[in-house]
Parts: C-alpha cells; structure tokens; sequence
C-alpha cells in the first residue's frame, strides 16, 4: 500500500529550529532550520521514493478557536527572529521543490492534516503525519500513523497506549481534562496525565465520566471534575480537529519526483553554506567543482614563524587600511590593555593582521611623559567596527578582546558567526595540553615569543611602555594567531571543525553575555554567615585544644600528624618526605578510632568554606555597587569539554553539606526577580542508554521510571530494591567514571568481594552495557582517543604508558565520552537559548545545571519555553528530561 507523507510544516519548521545547533552561514544567516529541513527531504526521496509528499501550513487569519475561547493561546510567545527568516526561505524552497503546501483560511495546520488525512483513507491510501504535535494522536488508526524521522520511528495505538495509558480514540477526552497550558486550554485544573487515564480507562469517554460521577472512589476527584465540567466541554470543542476542510483531494500533485527535490534548489543550498548536503546529492548536474568545499582561503602557512610589525599611530593611516577591508577579508585581531580584570581594564591599543605576515599596532591610550603620536578613539572605534564586519576575524582567547570593547568602547558585534579562535581549535586538537599562545608557537613553529614581562617591568602596565616597544609585542601577537589558527585547522578533521564552528566559536557569545551580567549576593546575609563561620571555627579549635592539651596550628598537616599519630598513638598510614598524611581519606578511616578525628574534620570543611567562598566572595561583592560577583567562564578548562571558572570559582560550591547548601542561599536575585533553576535530569546515564541501546534501560527512560528502582529491581529482585536503591545509584554512575569494584567498596562501605558481585550482578542484568564500554575501551586502546556524541576527541598517549597508566587513560576515555556529550548538549542548549532572546537572563552554567533572572512574572512562561529548548535539543534514543525550579535564592532552587 501507497503511503502519504503529511508534512506539519510550522510544527516541525519550529521543532527543527530549537532541536538544532543554532547554524549560521558565513554571512551571518541562521541555517540551522533550513539544515534540518534539507535533511529531511533528503531522507524522505530515499526511503521513499514512490510516496506521496504534501505540506500542511498555518494560515494567517483569525483562528475559528477564538470564538470558542478568546484566551486560545493567547500567550503564545514572540517567534525568534532567526526563525521567521528561516521559516520564509523553507516554504519558498516548498514551493522551488515542486511540493503541495496546504492552507485554508482560519484553520490551523492540524487541521489541514486531519482533512488530508480522511481523504487519503477514502483512496485507500496509508498516512505518515510528520510532526511533534501531540493533538494529532487523536488521528492514529491502522492507516494512519505518526513518525520521527530522526529516530525512524512509527507512533501507531501501541506506542500511544504505551506513552499516554489510554488508546488514540480516548485522545480527545484525554485532552480536555488534562488540558494544555501552553495554548491555554484548561481541561480540568487538578487532575493530571495519570489521573485523566484511569479515568478513561474505567469509564471510556468524557460523557461516560460525567454521567458517573458518584461512582468515583475520590471526594477530591468527583469536585474536581464538577468544577471544571465547563472547562472540559470547551476544552474538548478547542483540542477537537476538524477533518471536512476538504471536498477531495489529488493524490497526482503529490507524487515524489524521480531525482531528488533539492536538486531545484542547488543555488540557494550555496547560498546558505549547507556545503555537507550538497556533497550527497550523488546525481547533482551541476560540476561538483563549483560546490563550495571547506571555507579556508588560507593560503600557504610558511613552516617558520616570520612576521614584519608597523607602527600605525594617526587617524590617516588607520583610515586607508581601514578602506581596504571587506566583507571577504580575513583579520587577526588582539587588544593591549592595562590588566586582565575586565571590569578595571581600560583598553591601550590593539593589533592586527590581514594576511599572517604584515602586522600591525594602533596606539590609543599610552600615558606617559614624551609619548608620541596616538589614534584617536572615534577612529579607533570606526575601525573596530569595521574589523567585526570582514569574514573571519581570529583571535586567541578572543572572549577577553571582545569584552574588552564592550567595556571600553560599548561595542559588541552585530553577529558571531565571523568570529574564529585559535585558542579553541588548539584546545579541540588536544584537549589536555597548555593552550597559551607562548606555548603553542614553540610547539607548532619552535618560535619563542617575546613575553610579556620583559617589556612590561613590576608594578607598571602596558599603557606605561614606549609604543616603540609595544609595536614589535603586539604585533608578534596578531601574527601568530593568525598562523597558528591555520597550522591548526589544517590538522582538524572535519567532524571537529563543524564543532569549532557549529558549537564553540558561537559560545563565546553566551559566556560574554554571562561574564558581563554577574549574580547578585546578599552582603548582609554572607556577613553574618562570616561571622557565625569565625565564631564555630572559634568553637571548634578550643575543643580539640581541650582533648590535645595543647595550642597548636590546626591548618599545619606536620603538626596535626605529631598530634595524631606521636602524642594520641593513633595507626598511622604511609610516612613520606614530608612527613605522615594527614589527608581527608586517612581521617575518614580513622572517623571512629578517636573523638578527636570528627572535630577536625568538621573544622576543615568550616575553615575551606570560610577560606575559599565565604571571605572572598564578601570582597569580590563589595567591589560591585549592586553586589554582584563576575566570574569568568575558562571554556578550555578541562579536557572533556566542560565550563570550569574562576576569580571567583562559583561552580565547585559544595552543595553535599549543610554549610555549603548555606552558601547558596546567599547568592539572589534582583528585585522583582527570581532565580530559575533548569537542570538536565540524569543526562549521562540516558547517554548510556542511547550509546549502549540496552534494552532495559531504553525502556525504564522511555517509561519515566526511576532508572535506579530499576537498577536495584534487576541487580537485588523486586522484593529489596528499594532498600538497595543506594547503592544501584552507585553504580550506575560509578560505571560512566570507571568505577571498579575497590571503588565501590571504599564508597559503599562494604567488603571488595560484596562490591564485586555487585558490578558482576549488574553487568549480567545489563549485558548490552558491558559490551558496549568493552566495546569502547578496545576502541580508545586501538585508536588512542574517545569520542563524544559530536564527535569532540580526547586523545591518550599509550606509548610507553605503564599498565597504572593505560587503566587510568581507559577510565578517562570513558568518563570523557559521557561528560563530553552532556557538555555537548548543555553547550548546544545554552547557545540556542542565547539566539532565543529570552526574558529570562542566563547567569550561571554549573555542570547539567543552567540558572537565570527572570522576572517573578515570567516565571512559568519562561521555565516552560526554556525547557521545551533544552529537552528537544537534540535526538537521543530516549528523551532528555528537564528539571524547572525558582526560588528567591540558589538554595531554593533544588
């Protein structure tokens, strides 16, 4: 039988936008849509070439729903910018391929569909219903069905009975009880998914619960349902399609032509750069030589290092070369300033060059007596504003240049996608290796820099030294980044390439806009938590001095290990150079052999929180008028792919202890706002799901089911599963970082032999997953490196490594497979919800957590259009799942 492809254009037009990195061509267009879209055709005339393939849209007038309910979706937020551009450019390339697109005025695409789809059903004809929208569930029958093409999968009545409890004809019902908030459907307030489907499991329809309602068990269900009785009738009139749209219906104009659609628009796939679907498009006429290849006009990178420096220090000069930039040139840019705190820097000049080897200095703000000609800052600024125009513009760490003239000159670019960074494609290449520019030139060109600190001398800055000096300095540098990023992208692969440019080059843009927005913290509550810390630590110190009968230096591991293990005689570990340990691990081993051990302990988590984050975060807050701390995200400062920060660091606050959840609450949000917490739930484990494809797990995550309950219900049996829920915890997430069974042991406090039957337990409960890690391990031995779900490397050295060394790499390689992806995926998310424009501002990023200021108003609106980006950000084989909370404080949020 004949299938008809139905295409929810706007629907999966939306999807597409916020499931997708957010692409850009080279102009600066956003293609991540359009990508998505092409792929999509693309599969659909492969996989099914003798369909048929029709287009349902929106139309633009007033919804015939509105006379229903003037609040229907009332509160639908504003369509992103980029989106309405993509969205005119996919329905002109509907109507360029030669497809039938579908709209009738006052009627909505669901609607369309559902007369679509009664029509194709009276010729006999089966129906695919491409889409997300799950008011169409009420459409599935045996000739109809829904699909993902990402995932190639059939949603008929098993798969809805399954997600939903209750089968497709129920849908309707379903719907008007649950309602929907989103498009302001208010079904009956207080019953949720689980209670609307035992209710249509034991009464079949809405009409039926109605007419029994004193045959409900629950007082509070039978009020409810009687409150609402309104709310459901009209919610079942506004989630109810119309399918008499169409007298009939011509299956000729839908027929899939025999060479692929995307060959009608070649031109416009160039224009927008989508350079990766042109290269498939097998039976392309047109000479694959005119097809654009990678973007790299780098010319010849010499294998040595030179480079000749110029002075440019009057408008004039800076004006003609100024003229001779354009939108094709290519520019290494880099700023001299007075420090590296942004906040206090003031800008001194800048460098920079157009073709690797001719670079060049502009003096703005050197101050000194005698000192010579400078540019002015209008012109200055012009230039800038010139250079962020061009092609590419490379920098080295190039996130500091940026923040910079946003500080000095107010200057931010209009877009991001020209923006290129030799930093990160060296970070991408080796992930574990030094990233500054010093380094990396000896490395790549054995070219030693000219450092820093021998032109500019103790106590001065850079606005101090001769610009004769500065010229040759600063000039090296705009050189150098401008080989180095070539010499470098000559050794990416191009998975890696997509991900400097798809992912990292834009991040930069959402760690300025967090750099630059701070979070507020409330002086007067650190002051007291300062003073109430002194007054423990004060508390503590006299108590052990009491059992020791003696003064002595508590924050001194020598003197504490003479208390410990001389004068108290406790069993003391390994002696070393330095003397006996006095570590976290060897106290915890010793927690019950002496009063003395807890104190200390208790002392030294107090002392790192008072020493760490309580005193200096006072200090950083005083320095800001509104109290707000600046971190600065390092996007290079691990190897697998996650945000580290520092001055001061606001992503290790420990949040395990009572003291450190403290902390947290001290950190607020600004008046008339909240804090709003969005955290992935359980992201590396459903990526063991999706890499391992284990049944047992696919199931428990497609299921919403406590993956632990699971875990322990397969490892322990059903009857102490709940009891052994711990520790099934413990494994599941000792695995991701390669945890062994003398891991295990130590974490769980139970004997090596216990922790090993555990692991062997699980492994024969989830056979798939060991096979996929050993899998992985051979991979990482045999190929030296692991890869996460975008295909970003962390490399491993395995020649000459001992036996304790190769068992460490694989350990890595694991765990970098698993947060690697997780960073992957926060970092997609966090650049889609920066081209998203929200109301809500993006503050902090801490591990799987994003936390923003929002307006008290915009809470729920907010939360709810965050986290549909979040959780459809990608495709896995199970879904990603968002936790949403708010709270006055970060302590409320969890």
């Amino acid at each position: 039988m004949k299938t008809l492809t139905i295409i929810d254009t706007f629907g999966f037009f939306f999807r597409s936008y916020f499931a997708l990195p957010p692409l850009k061509n080279h102009e600066g267009f956003p293609t991540g849509l359009l990508t998505g879209f092409a792929k999509l055709i693309m599969q659909l005339h492969r996989d099914y070439p003798k369909d048929y393939l029709v287009f349902a849209l929106d139309s633009g007038g007033e919804n015939f729903r509105k006379s229903i309910d003037p609040n229907y979706k009332a509160n639908r937020p504003e369509i992103p910018n980029d989106l309405k551009l993509q969205l005119e450019v996919a329905i002109k390339w509907v109507e360029d391929m030669g497809f039938k697109n579908i709209s009738i005025e006052g009627y909505e695409a669901d609607d369309i569909i559902a007369s679509i789809n009664k029509q194709a059903n009276k010729l006999n004809i089966q129906v695919r219903i491409i889409s997300h929208d799950k008011d169409l569930y009420q459409l599935i029958d045996g000739d109809t069905f829904l699909f993902n093409p990402s995932k190639k999968e059939e949603i008929r009545e098993e798969e809805c009975i399954a997600k939903y409890g209750i089968s497709p004809k129920q849908f309707i019902d379903y719907q008007s009880i649950v309602g929907d908030s989103s498009d302001n459907v208010p079904g009956v307030k207080g019953i949720g998914t689980k209670g609307a489907a035992a209710l249509l499991n034991q009464f079949q329809d809405l009409d039926s619960i109605y007419n029994n309602l004193e045959s409900i068990e629950s007082k509070r269900t039978r009020e409810l349902l009687s409150q609402s009785k309104e709310d459901a009738y009209r919610s079942k009139k506004l989630v109810t399609l119309r399918d008499d749209l169409l007298e009939s219906f011509d299956l000729s104009e839908c027929e899939m032509p025999e060479e692929s659609p995307l060959l009608n628009i070649v031109d416009s796939l160039k224009q927008y750069d989508l350079n990766s679907i042109l290269k498939k498009l097998n039976k392309n006429p047109i000479n694959k030589k005119k097809i654009i290849q990678r973007q790299k006009n780098q010319g010849d990178i010499p294998k040595h290092f030179n480079y000749q420096s110029h002075l440019i220090d009057t408008d004039e000069k800076l004006q003609k070369i100024m003229q001779n930039l354009t939108e094709q040139t290519i520019i290494a840019f880099d700023t001299e300033t007075t420090s590296l705190d942004i906040k206090e820097s003031k800008i001194v000049g800048f460098s920079f060059s157009i073709d690797g080897i001719n670079a060049y200095y502009v003096p703005i703000g050197h101050n000194y007596l005698g000192v010579g000609d400078q540019v002015s800052l209008q012109c200055a600024k012009a230039f800038v504003h010139k250079v962020f125009e061009c092609r590419y513009v490379i920098g080295h760490n190039l996130k500091y240049d940026l923040e910079i003239l946003q500080t000095n000159f107010d200057f931010t670019p209009k877009g991001f996608s020209n923006i290129k960074d030799s930093m990160l494609l060296a970070w991408l290449l080796h992930s574990d290796s030094l990233c500054n520019l010093d380094f990396l030139m000896k490395k790549y060109f054995n070219h030693e820099m000219i450092h820093y600190k021998d032109i500019v001398h103790k106590n001065e800055n850079f606005s101090q030294i001769l610009i004769q000096n500065a010229v040759q300095y600063a000039s090296e540098d705009a050189a150098a980044c401008y080989q180095l990023y070539f010499k470098i992208y000559h050794c990416l692969e191009e998975t890696i390439l997509e991900v400097a440019n798809n992912i990292e080059f834009p991040f930069i843009q959402c760690l300025i806009s967090m750099e630059t927005s701070g979070i507020k913290l409330d002086l007067d509550f650190f002051q007291t938590l300062k003073n109430e810390s002194k007054e423990r630590l004060y508390q503590i110190s006299e108590e052990i001095f009491k059992i020791t009968n003696k003064r002595f230096n508590l924050n001194s591991p020598q003197q504490l290990a003479i208390i410990l293990f001389e004068d108290l005689n406790l069993q003391a570990g390994k002696k070393t150079k330095s003397g006996y340990s006095t570590s976290e691990v060897v106290l915890n081993s010793l927690y019950n052999a002496h009063p003395i051990i807890p104190k200390i302990l208790e002392y030294r988590e107090l002392f790192k929180l008072y020493s760490t984050y309580i005193e200096p975060l006072i200090q950083h807050a005083k320095l800001d008028k509104e109290h707000r701390i600046y971190t600065s995200f390092m996007q290079t400062g691990t190897s697998t792919g996650r945000l580290s920060s520092k001055n001061p660091n606001l992503q290790n606050i420990p949040v395990k202890t009572a003291q450190g959840r403290r902390i947290r609450q001290g950190f607020i949000a600004k008046e008339h706002h909240l804090l709003l917490s969005l955290d992935y739930s359980q992201i590396e484990l459903r990526l063991l799901a999706h890499f391992s494809e284990d049944k047992a797990m696919l199931e428990a995550f497609l299921k919403d089911a406590d993956i632990h309950l699971e875990t322990a219900k397969k490892i322990f049996g059903e009857e102490q599963a709940y009891h052994k829920r711990s520790i099934a915890k413990s494994i599941n997430f000792g695995l991701i970082y390669g945890m062994g069974p003398k891991k295990l042991s130590e974490t769980l406090n139970i004997s090596f032999s216990d922790a090993k039957t555990y692991i062997q337990n699980y492994f024969e409960s989830f056979p798939t997953v060991k096979d996929f890690l050993k899998n992985q391990e051979n991979f990482i031995l045999e190929k030296g490196y692991s890869k996460t779900l975008l295909g970003r490397v962390r490399k491993f050295d395995f020649k000459d490594a001992q036996e304790y060394q190769k068992a460490a790499f694989l350990r890595e390689g694991i765990n970098a497979i698993f947060q690697g992806s997780a960073a992957d995926i926060i970092k997609m998310s966090m650049n889609a919800l920066t081209q998203a424009k929200l109301e809500a501002k993006l503050l902090l990023q801490v591990h799987d957590e994003l936390i923003f200021e929002c307006p008290e108003n915009l809470v729920d609106s907010q939360g709810a259009m965050i986290k549909e980006i979040m959780e459809n950000i990608t495709t896995l084989k199970v879904p990603l799942k968002c936790s949403v909370n708010s709270g006055k404080n970060w302590g409320e949020l969890k």
